[in-house]
């Protein structure tokens, strides 16, 4: 982890504390593959829930990567869907891409 990471966990966190969902989304990135902070895949499902909640298409499309893949959060198919759905609904890409898939 370089102090430019821990830099931007930082003030990713400051922000997703205040309420903010791209922060909060970003977080949850940075938690679920170990930027800046140690790897902890629980922590990411909180922050993409928080985010997803307020509508941010990126944290309901990792969300629902990770109720597809148990990363953090037991496997579930159907909540899985429902959020690549809301994602493909605000027109994010993947989230279309990985419910054509299915």
């Amino acid at each position: 982890m370089t102090k430019d990471e821990k830099e931007a966990v930082k003030w990713f966190a400051k922000s997703a504390k205040q309420g903010q969902a791209q922060a909060q989304s970003s977080l949850g990135i940075c938690y679920s593959k170990g930027i800046g902070v140690s790897k902890d895949e629980e922590e990411a499902v909180r922050w993409y829930a928080m985010a997803a909640e307020q509508g941010n298409a990126l944290a309901q499309y990792e969300l629902g990567v990770c109720y597809e893949n148990g990363e953090g959060i037991p496997v579930d198919l159907k909540e899985a869907f429902k959020w690549y759905t809301r994602a493909a609904e605000l027109g994010f890409a993947l989230a279309k891409e990985r419910l054509r898939q299915r």
